[in-house]
């Protein structure tokens, strides 16, 4: 096989976890760096092991110049959608990062603009990649833990002031007029939402019928920081995501999927899963994952046509209606002086007791302010939309 031509739009900040993943790929002989798109081109030692690949600011014109194959795409979240039709325009096949858009009507111009163009587009959602999903499912389909009663989710980190200096969109909904939506449920911890939400099967748009949030900051910033969102599937389950970049201890994320007679905990960075049923021990499980940029390779290149692509845009749809129930909300409310301190050291703001609320609402179902916190019930300013 030769190696597919790439080239990588965005290759700072987490761009460079893509840098990492392109060498490994050359490494195997699957793909070739060929151009890097950047407004301030790399070194050299940035570039070890990569070769010296085209460097230009302008996206078109290195696919042209490079006849590249794969566009992988990690630039703030409104040019999203711009470079990956930029790509699909040239017949150019996407990665494109999470989240794919700051909103449906983006997302959709995103989408359709793909498929009309006829190539393929990966949705960076690396979680869904986890082997451990296909087990899971095969759990809940044996009845392993009896019927579904819903999905919970939880994401307790951490995140200094400065994360949100590091660029001009951080922490903003909005830049220039333009949409950001870069809040904790939608950036940082989308993971959650969008392994909570594929765990139940209800991972496109049409599954979702009802969505309630909660948004609130400790941070000075417009965006939240401290959230939780409810959904209500087409399939009858409440899938409730609850995360914080203000907590105490900030631990590894979990999505557990409640049954009536047990449950299944997934802890989607580790690839870890613990099943807990009645009249059984605990069982634990580790399980390996599926890289989507080695995915779509291999989709591309499989002449048996067998290799399905694991995230097309369409198994990113009800994720896309959370953001956009985000979006529609009102601005986060800020919390009161008095609901979090400064860890001066750390240089970050904390939320007294929010790590067992966020394990709470994931354990219950339940928003913050019917789990009683009192910043919640004062400042929290719930917003349903119905689908």
């Amino acid at each position: 096989m030769t190696a597919l031509p790439i080239v990588l739009a965005g290759a700072r900040g987490h761009g460079r976890w893509h840098l990492d993943n392109i060498r490994r790929l050359q490494d195997k002989g699957l793909v070739r760096l060929a151009g890097v798109c950047e407004l301030t081109p790399l070194t050299a030692d940035e570039l070890n092991g990569l070769g010296q690949p085209e460097q230009s600011a302008d996206l078109g014109a290195l696919l042209d110049s490079t006849g590249a194959r794969i566009a992988v795409i990690c630039t703030p979240i409104p040019t999203h959608t711009d470079l990956a039709l930029t790509a699909a325009e040239r017949g150019v096949h996407i990665l494109l990062e999470k989240p794919p858009a700051p909103s449906y009507a983006e997302f959709r111009r995103m989408a359709d603009g793909v498929a009309k163009a006829g190539v393929v587009c990966q949705i960076g959602f690396q979680s869904l990649g986890a082997h451990a999903l296909p087990a899971i499912r095969e759990l809940i389909a044996e009845g392993a833990i009896g019927a579904v009663a819903g999905i919970g989710g939880a994401g307790a980190w951490a995140r200094a002031e400065a994360y949100y200096r590091r660029a001009p969109w951080a922490g903003r909904r909005r830049l220039n007029g333009v949409d950001v939506i870069d809040g904790v449920l939608t950036n940082p911890l989308a993971h959650a939402v969008a392994t909570a939400l594929a765990l139940g099967g209800s991972s496109r748009a049409e599954d979702v019928t009802h969505i309630e949030t909660e948004l609130l900051r400790a941070n000075d910033i417009e965006s939240d920081d401290t959230s939780c969102v409810r959904v209500t599937t087409a399939q009858g389950h409440r899938v409730t995501v609850a995360a914080t970049l203000c907590a105490e201890d900030p631990d590894e994320p979990y999505v557990v999927v409640h049954g009536s007679r047990g449950r299944i905990t997934f802890w989607y960075k580790q690839d870890r899963v613990l099943l807990q049923r009645a009249d059984h021990g605990p069982e634990e499980y580790e399980y390996g994952r599926t890289d989507l940029l080695e995915n779509l390779v291999e989709h591309l290149t499989d002449e048996t046509g067998r290799t399905p692509l694991l995230v097309p845009p369409d198994a990113t749809g009800a994720f896309m209606k959370v953001v956009e129930a985000i979006r529609l909300a009102p601005d986060p409310a800020p919390l009161p002086a008095g609901a979090w301190h400064l860890l001066s050291a750390e240089g970050r703001r904390v939320v007294p007791g929010i790590d067992g609320l966020v394990a709470a609402a994931a354990d219950t179902l339940a928003l913050y302010s019917e789990l009683g916190a009192p910043w919640a019930l004062t400042t929290a300013n719930p917003k349903e939309v119905s689908t």
